[in-house]
């Protein structure tokens, strides 16, 4: 097996049960590692640190599978590590609620690279490292055998594959083929998911417990729903008792799925509007016009991918964000998301912070959100806290 010798002291980081090391970190590659073939990892001073997968591509060149040296990386491996991470959702009792969620979330769920949603019979995978495209039979075969699998479709179609010198490709890989539309229910509310062309996988499972949170304050305000995808914002706020939603998107094939959403809810379409817009020129718009709303929510994409992005990213939240107070009535509440890895909780509170005072509002955090329980963050893995939210009030 390759060996791959660190320098001087940059093993600090996998003794503190990080698993990823970067081109600059490695002294030595002793031998001819493919991509995606299993490594071992050494400190100079000769301690075996674990074993990963080398990616000669990427800057990320190896991201560990396991920090025990006694381990053996193969099927069973992956085997074990998707059942632990299975358990774990099974023990959250989700099956109670919904039909959607996420069974893999990689670094997290100890598979780095790999993402694993659940929608019904179906599961979307994205196979986005070189290390668990090497090992997708395996894989695969370990997914197929969990419970309830009709299907498994795959959506390595994302940008960073191309990181990784890898190819995109999207398509079924085991079982049935996926219906053009999935219907997805969370509690009472049911949702159309487009695995085989939808954001990612499909739907943002990493938002069910916040759609819930703006259900439960949602009730006779007038809503503004921003980056709206495929309406699930909006839709939970109809649910709560909104006396009216309005949904922004700039995508008009996605309005017609909002539109499928409302109808699959049997909601009342008087209290809808579904507009097709530049979310930043309709503030704009709304801020020019004098137009005012009780709860605006903020959902937008990533913004930033790497750290040279992070000041124009920064940006365009602040700009959003300012934007979204001068809209809110008194007393009104701004639901405000990043789900940029690098923009980290206490930089977003002073962008949020800072765009509040440039609209002239006074604002206190009624809470702080974040991603749904199955999509876990590693205690040791700061990264893997990614969605950063806040429920803000305006008093003025």
């Amino acid at each position: 097996m390759t060996k791959i010798i660190l320098d001087k002291d940059r093993e600090r980081s996998l003794l503190r049960k990080h698993p990823w090391i970067f081109s600059g970190a490695i002294k030595k590659v002793e031998g001819a590692p493919k991509p995606g073939e299993t490594v071992a990892v050494y400190s100079q001073a000769g301690q075996c640190l674990g074993f990963g997968a080398w990616s000669p591509a990427s800057q990320i060149r190896v991201r560990l599978w396991t920090f025990d040296p006694g381990e053996t990386i193969d099927a069973a491996f992956f085997e074990k590590r998707i059942q632990e991470a299975a358990a774990l959702r099974d023990s959250m009792q989700l099956s109670e609620e919904t039909d959607a969620w996420r069974i893999i979330s990689a670094e997290s769920d100890g598979l780095p690279g790999l993402i694993v949603d659940r929608y019904g019979d179906f599961l979307v995978c994205q196979f986005l490292s070189a290390g668990t495209d090497h090992w997708k039979p395996a894989i695969l075969d370990a997914l197929q055998s969990l419970p309830g699998v009709r299907g498994i479709y795959e959506r390595s179609d994302g940008g960073v594959r191309k990181k990784e010198g890898l190819p995109l490709f999207k398509g079924k890989v085991r079982g049935e083929d996926p219906p053009e539309f999935v219907t997805i229910t969370d509690q009472d509310v049911r949702f159309l998911v487009d695995i085989q062309n939808g954001h990612k996988t499909g739907f943002y499972l990493d938002q069910r417990i916040n759609r819930h949170k703006v259900r439960a304050y949602a009730r006779d305000k007038e809503v503004l729903n921003c980056f709206a995808y495929t309406g699930g914002f909006g839709i939970a706020a109809l649910m709560g008792g909104a006396s009216h939603v309005t949904n922004a998107e700039d995508v008009a094939g996605l309005i017609n799925i909002i539109e499928q959403n409302i109808e699959l809810n049997g909601l009342d379409k008087s209290r809808v509007t579904n507009l097709k817009a530049d979310v930043f020129q309709l503030l704009r718009q709304y801020d020019n016009d004098g137009r005012q709303f009780d709860l605006i929510v903020l959902d937008p994409p990533k913004f930033a991918e790497s750290q040279s992005q992070l000041m124009r990213a920064s940006r365009g939240y602040k700009d959003i964000n300012r934007l979204a107070f001068k809209l809110l009535r008194p007393g009104g509440l701004l639901f405000t998301f990043s789900c940029s890895g690098i923009i980290k909780p206490e930089l977003f509170q002073k962008i949020v912070a800072d765009a509040a005072i440039d609209a002239g509002r006074d604002a206190r955090i009624v809470e702080w959100l974040t991603q749904s329980p199955d999509h876990p963050v590693k205690l040791h893995i700061p990264e893997s806290w990614y969605l950063k939210g806040l429920i803000v009030q305006v008093s003025n």
